[in-house]
């Protein structure tokens, strides 16, 4: 089982150019394990948006929280998600002041900038995943010194959902789409995105978000 779920996860990582350390066997069989039992990021939703009679578009608030976070600047932008997960799931899964297993969030949050010509993403992403509720007053000391406990003010953001893989195409693509269906507006950032992931890389059409951040 444990050679079955590497080989699959490896098979992910070379799509994503990156390699899968053998290390990550351990976390990988944690994670698989406590899969169904995921810990939502709060919120309280604001207000939803329809066209066509779907929903289109949703309003959220972000309350502040503590976050754990990894900044990469990889060459591509799914080289460094990639490579700053495994870097958070080492810490959630022992690599941390506990010595144990922390529970899985969900959204995880990539962080994205686009250049001043708005045709590409900026090299730096900042990953971050929310520490469950039990930890949010004392976060467990990664042991990787990359990883850095962060407390994020409220958010305030407009959503809307997406599946498949998240490359820089895709992104920008969906940030795109999402200008058509917002139309001309200056309450939301221009520069500053975050792609939100609801599935482990391994799903192939996994569940995603676009969040446009509200001035």
């Amino acid at each position: 089982e444990r050679s079955r779920l590497f080989a699959h996860w490896e098979a992910v990582a070379s799509t994503h150019r990156v390699s899968l350390p053998r290390d990550m066997a351990g976390p990988i069989v944690q994670m698989t394990r406590h899969s169904q039992a995921r810990e939502p990021v709060p919120y309280v939703t604001l207000a939803q948006h329809e066209k066509c009679e779907e929903a289109a578009y949703e309003e959220r608030q972000y309350p502040s929280g503590k976050w754990a976070c990894v900044t990469k600047g990889e060459p591509m932008y799914e080289q460094s998600i990639s490579m700053s997960f495994m870097k958070l799931m080492r810490y959630i899964c022992k690599e941390n002041s506990v010595g144990c297993y922390l529970g899985m969030t969900v959204p995880v949050l990539n962080e994205i900038h686009l250049t001043k010509e708005g045709t590409k993403l900026e090299r730096e992403v900042v990953t971050a995943y929310y520490l469950p509720r039990v930890f949010q007053q004392n976060p467990p000391v990664p042991t990787d010194p990359e990883i850095h406990i962060t407390e994020r003010a409220p958010l305030r953001v407009i959503t809307r959902v997406f599946y498949g893989m998240t490359t820089e195409e895709t992104i920008l693509r969906e940030i795109s789409l999402f200008w058509k269906l917002l139309g001309s507006t200056d309450t939301v950032l221009r520069e500053t995105y975050i792609i939100a992931s609801y599935e482990n890389p391994s799903i192939p059409q996994r569940r995603n978000e676009v969040w446009f951040i509200c001035r």
